[in-house]
């Protein structure tokens, strides 16, 4: 019996040749690759030549010229050079338009066209698929759904829990104006608003500005949202309690309802309730979107109103003419502030807080001026660019309530702080009641003034922040050193 073997030159040889094909079959994957590369890089540059831009790189796009420039000041630059729309280019097979003109922004919003999965897919493992992510006819019913829970009835009595929180938030900056009046404001803000939909969500009562939860948002503002499993055990005790309680009218009538009741009674057309996921995606959801958004927006009307102190001053005597010497504010008096209301609408235009929003065109669309794009673009509408847009805006970079005077006019798609179309912010009635709470118990007890040190630079993160923080100088008004003559 004979047993060959394999010489070792023939086993390297065998080795070699393989080498050579792994080699030859890599050789032609990356040709492959690069002519999709291509391939896709020309139909972009065919399906965007009508939207002119800055030059850009061929591989790295406009990359290097927003290194070197802040974002926003470089946005308003090409909105007041390219008229409606741009074209950014993050590589040279990516790109999106940019869109800042009223128009373009009303024929988007009028579509359903996706949100772009590669900017949004981050967000779901950490609110899940609510309101915000959803798409189609799913999205549909849950907005359906749950528009009953912003209700005027059911939002009357958040009214008097927003200012119990607001009230919360100037007692601690009482203390502490009493030791330094320079104050950054927006993380005592951010608590505040967390606490406000704390109580309004789930009907938790007293301030959570001291717990284990609140101690982790000083440290990181974005581990202030629920976590999965917080939010299962709410859902499962408010389940088995309101089946102790009985159905809805009997629990309406011993308290008011919260976020949560609503959805939990709530039916799609079918008669089917939400899932324990679905339940747990719409909560940490409103979590999200009712609390930073809120807090970006009352923190940027509060530095807006104490860099024009001549607005501030006129707000405050309309509050308090409105409110006495009682700072107790309800439903009814939100409305009797107009003044008041129109600089809170100026500074959202100035400071929209949800400055920028996605799209991924699912069919064919042409613009009012004859441009067109094909299905597959992506669309940045910049709402920070739309508001700061002068062909829009008469001196765009002035803050001028009279532009939201009774009786003025605008395009329908001018100002959007809260978006537009059937996506617009289902919570926006609920976003502009607290902003409104929390401006007018604010201007009751302080007079508010810029830190000329520490100026904040806007800057769009999810929401617009500053990257030097919101610095203010408050005085308390009974303060004796306070000149009465000059509030």
């Amino acid at each position: 019996m004979s047993v060959s073997v394999l010489s070792p030159t023939r086993a390297l040889g065998g080795v070699s040749e393989l080498l050579q094909v792994v080699s030859l079959l890599s050789l032609v994957l990356l040709l492959l690759k690069l002519a999709q590369l291509y391939l896709r890089r020309q139909w972009l540059l065919k399906a965007l030549h009508q939207f002119p831009c800055p030059p850009s790189h061929w591989f790295y796009g406009h990359k290097k010229e927003y290194q070197e420039e802040s974002e926003l000041p470089l946005l308003l630059k090409r909105v007041e050079k390219y008229p409606s729309a741009c074209v950014r280019w993050l590589w040279g097979t990516r790109a999106f338009v940019l869109v800042y003109d009223p128009d373009y922004m009303k024929m988007v919003l009028g579509r359903s066209d996706p949100k772009p999965h590669r900017t949004y897919k981050y967000l779901t493992p950490w609110i899940g698929k609510g309101l915000l992510l959803l798409e189609g006819q799913t999205w549909f019913q849950h907005r359906r759904m749950l528009t009953p829970a912003f209700h005027y009835d059911i939002l009357k009595p958040y009214v008097g829990l927003m200012a119990d929180s607001v009230r919360v938030m100037l007692d601690s900056w009482e203390e502490l104006v009493s030791q330094d009046s320079h104050l950054e404001i927006f993380e005592h803000v951010s608590l505040m608003t967390l606490d406000t939909i704390m109580k309004c969500a789930f009907s938790l009562q007293g301030s959570i500005r001291n717990d284990r939860l609140t101690r982790e948002g000083r440290r990181n503002h974005q581990a202030c949202q629920l976590t999965h499993q917080h939010t299962d055990a709410v859902i499962k005790e408010r389940k088995a309690r309101l089946q102790k309680e009985g159905e809805l009218e009997k629990v309406r009538s011993r308290r008011h309802l919260d976020f949560l009741d609503i959805l939990l009674f709530a039916r799609m057309e079918n008669g089917s309730r939400l899932s324990d996921e679905d339940l747990r995606a719409e909560v940490d959801t409103f979590m999200f979107e009712g609390h930073d958004t809120t807090a970006s927006g009352i923190s940027w009307i509060l530095y807006a109103l104490a860099s024009h102190p001549e607005h501030q001053q006129r707000c405050r005597e309309e509050i308090q003419s409105l409110l006495g010497d009682d700072t107790s504010i309800t439903w009814d008096h939100l409305d009797k502030m107009p003044y008041t209301t129109m600089c809170i609408k100026e500074a959202l235009r100035l400071y929209p807080p949800v400055p920028t929003i996605g799209r991924e065109l699912s069919k064919p669309i042409t613009f009012p001026d004859g441009r067109s794009l094909p299905a597959g673009i992506l669309v940045s509408l910049s709402f920070y660019g739309l508001h700061h847009n002068p062909n829009v805006w008469l001196n765009p970079e002035v803050f001028d309530p009279s532009r939201f005077a009774p009786g003025s006019t605008r395009h329908s798609h001018a100002f959007l702080p809260f978006s537009g179309g059937s996506r617009n912010c289902i919570g926006k009635q609920f976003a502009m009641n607290e902003l409104k709470v929390a401006v007018a118990l604010t201007l009751l007890r302080f007079e508010l003034s810029p830190d000329p040190f520490r100026v904040p630079v806007p800057t769009p993160v999810m929401v617009l922040k500053s990257k030097n923080g919101i610095h203010l100088q408050l005085r308390k008004l009974s303060d004796p050193d306070v000149d009465k003559n000059k509030l």
